[in-house]
């Protein structure tokens, strides 16, 4: 044998091991339900659509609904939901296609279809209205909910939200999808999830080897990859100014200034724009402060409620 041929044969063998190291597939989904629900009954069927949904807390309270960001699930709110579900009545579902949600039987990842999603939950659970609180994406769903749906939210609490234009996310077109981001379909080994998510973070000792084991087998149930690949080739931003300045419901907005995906400078942009809100800005977190450092944005998220709840009490 040649030198050459030894050479192209050792090369195709490591191409091969790439290959099978990269290559993920699904997990089952009756193994992750049976991991990760905390009962059988969280898994409801609401209008098309099945979802996982937790509804913990006193019926009678005031309610809060929960929207996760991109890639995620109800449990980035674990902290915050155990700590407030003793006064307060906490939802939190996962958005179709992520965690345990069946992905969206229309393929439709639009911010339409996703307000349709919250009439429908609060419909189901007999919610007239609720405080509506949301992280990232999950953020912008809130906001744009509270603006076209102003009699169904009572109050909005906004952590890192999206929804203002950035490097490819221009208004009045769908979102700039690398080719590259395709591959996850196929590919999407631990490690290179761990590094794609690590700028989320400011203190990398939170990505303890459990949350990325979760993150990454949620991101593996099945249809959860498309799914989460056709939510961003459907966003289209529109300016939120207009809407933002009509939202006239009291505003918390939650940000760690070491935000890297999500820039803390955009607070101001909010604060400018929504006629009552404040800003709890958390030094030294990154974008996903109910995670990195839960109990700084619990004390603001608590202290908002209780003073926003006499004022709900009180009106028609």
């Amino acid at each position: 044998m040649s030198i050459l041929a030894l050479a192209s044969g050792l090369f195709l063998l490591a191409l091969l091991a790439l290959g099978i190291w990269l290559w993920t597939p699904d997990r089952d989904r009756a193994q992750l339900e049976a991991t990760y629900l905390s009962t059988p009954g969280d898994m409801r069927q609401v209008g098309p659509w099945r979802l996982h949904l937790r509804d913990t807390g006193p019926r009678d309270a005031q309610a809060v609904l929960f929207i996760h960001g991109f890639g995620s699930s109800l449990h980035t709110w674990e902290a915050w939901a155990l700590a407030l579900e003793s006064m307060h009545r906490i939802v939190r579902f996962d958005l179709p296609g992520n965690g345990l949600s069946d992905p969206d039987p229309t393929a439709d990842y639009s911010d339409e279809r996703s307000h349709q999603l919250i009439v429908a939950v609060m419909d189901s659970l007999g919610l007239a209205k609720a405080g509506i609180a949301g992280h990232s994406i999950g953020g912008r769903l809130a906001w744009t909910f509270a603006a076209r749906h102003p009699q169904r939210a009572e109050r909005l609490v906004l952590v890192a939200p999206d929804g203002f234009a950035s490097p490819g996310f221009a208004y009045g077109r769908a979102a700039e999808v690398p080719a590259s981001m395709a591959l996850m379909r196929y590919a999407l080994p631990k490690p290179l999830l761990k590094m794609s998510l690590a700028p989320a973070y400011a203190d990398l000792s939170v990505m303890t080897p459990a949350l990325m084991t979760r993150y990454h087998e949620m991101m593996l149930a099945p249809g959860a990859r498309q799914a989460m690949l056709a939510r961003m080739r459907q966003t289209v931003l529109t300016d939120p100014v207009p809407q933002l300045r009509a939202i006239v419901v009291p505003t918390l907005l939650i940000w760690g200034e070491q935000d890297a995906m999500i820039p803390f400078a955009n607070s101001s942009d909010y604060l400018r724009t929504l006629p009552n809100a404040r800003l709890a800005a958390i030094p030294g977190v990154g974008h996903l402060p109910q995670e990195e450092r839960a109990a700084e944005g619990l004390q603001a998220l608590s202290g908002f409620l209780q003073a926003t709840q006499a004022g709900l009490k009180t009106a028609p």
